[in-house]
């Protein structure tokens, strides 16, 4: 079983991040390599992760129950999936809080294991794994707020219009983050192994 902490920073008030992660949809469009197939009405939801590591592609497809507190602003997540070969299994639990004022601290605390091949690489690297897609997400978050908030201004300061039906459209959707880059994840990797190797020499002073 392999434990994760991370606290990261969103430079937007929680008012406007929590509400993009209350909706699962909008969740899996900022994790990189993840897609949403299918929302239960019991709070269970099914998808895909894969991420690409050269030509090396490993694809988790399983659901994740999801469980929110809106008043303390805290997401129970628990999951489970297995690989598209059939050999590795996930399992992973955790929480996710959103807190602050003028910007937003969000916590991320939980446990994960892998079983078959990929049990491996999940013990050497899956901390940093989870670290460099944390950061991933995050970046993708706060660009996907900002984008909300700019068009939310620009609609605002525009003189309303009469809806007819040639002028009436749906509101445009942000086109959703770019897949996720091996390349990039793996540079996230080898820094997050860095930290936690200088911060334990530091410690040990």
């Amino acid at each position: 079983m392999i434990s994760i902490r991370e606290e990261i920073m969103i430079a937007l008030p929680p008012d406007r991040v929590w509400p993009l992660l209350c909706d699962p949809a909008v969740v899996a469009t900022c994790i990189p390599g993840a897609t949403l197939t299918k929302t239960d009405d019991d709070g269970v939801y099914q998808g895909t992760m894969r991420v690409k590591f050269g030509p090396t592609v490993a694809q988790f497809r399983g659901e994740a129950r999801l469980a929110y507190d809106h008043d303390a602003r805290r997401c129970t997540i628990s999951g489970r999936g297995i690989d598209s070969r059939g050999a590795s299994r996930a399992n992973a639990s955790g929480i996710v809080e959103v807190s602050g004022t003028d910007c937003t601290l969000l916590r991320v605390e939980g446990t994960f294991a892998v079983t078959g091949p990929l049990e491996t690489f999940a013990s050497a690297g899956g901390v940093h794994l989870a670290r460099a897609i944390l950061v991933d997400f995050r970046d993708n978050v706060a660009r996907l707020a900002a984008v909300q908030t700019q068009e939310a201004v620009g609609v605002a300061d525009l003189p309303a219009a009469p809806a007819t039906r040639e002028t009436a459209s749906p509101a445009a959707t942000p086109a959703p983050p770019a897949a996720l880059d091996g390349g990039r994840l793996l540079w996230r990797m080898l820094l997050s192994w860095l930290r936690q190797v200088f911060s334990g020499k530091w410690k040990a002073r």
